[in-house]
């Protein structure tokens, strides 16, 4: 049995499984998950979020800091936590996945409801139900609303690493878990399609394109 994601394309955890998955070398199948009918998910993890990554002896992990650890167990090298960079790796990915996150999120919002408007009627007020429960009535409202703004903090924030990535291919020099968080953050800005990394930021996009370009046959 091969390893399985269960996916929601527009994740930037799923983004961030897919892409170290690619550089470990593993086979996958990828199932992109209906944002309603989530049976088959609820099945195999117990749970209905993404990602959930189901391994060769059908056990399923859901999580994405629980899925690297696992894969890295599983597959030691190519290595997420190069010798002497592993404490790096792990707080720049803990900063990503979080404050990051919620920046990226924030100023993604008009794309990310345009796709679920895509999907049809229903999957985008499902959408907008589970992330006015976090958040509060009317957040995806706000967020299109205050667009100019949140995109000002978003570029704030990537500020210092286009100017980390000025003189090294990669965050901390070797490539690790950081590098692949960061890429599933600016996920967001490519999924639909188009690479929105403002052009004022080439070597962000060009990290971006360098870790895209990593590939291995996911079926």
């Amino acid at each position: 049995m091969k390893l399985r994601l269960y996916q929601f394309n527009s994740s930037p955890f799923c983004a961030k499984v897919r892409k170290i998955l690619d550089y470990k070398g593993l086979p996958c199948e990828v199932v992109e998950v209906d944002y309603i009918e989530r049976n088959e998910l609820v099945a195999a993890s117990g749970q209905a979020t993404v990602p959930a990554l189901t391994f060769a002896d059908g056990g399923t992990v859901h999580d994405s800091e629980k899925i690297v650890e696992r894969l890295e167990l599983l597959q030691p090298e190519p290595t997420l936590f190069p010798s002497g960079l592993s404490g790096v790796h792990r707080a720049l990915a803990r900063y990503f996945d979080t404050e990051f996150e919620d920046l990226m999120l924030r100023a993604a919002m008009p794309d990310l409801l345009e796709a679920r408007r895509r999907d049809g009627a229903q999957r985008l007020a499902m959408f907008r139900l589970i992330k006015e429960r976090k958040y509060g009535e009317g957040f995806c409202e706000r967020m299109c609303e205050q667009s100019a703004a949140n995109r000002r903090r978003v570029l704030e924030a990537m500020a210092p690493f286009e100017d980390t990535l000025s003189e090294k291919a990669f965050l901390a020099g070797r490539i690790g878990l950081a590098d692949f968080a960061l890429y599933g953050q600016l996920w967001l800005l490519a999924f639909g399609g188009e690479l929105k990394i403002p052009s004022e930021f080439p070597n962000l996009r060009a990290f971006f394109m360098r870790i895209d370009r990593i590939s291995f046959h996911l079926e």
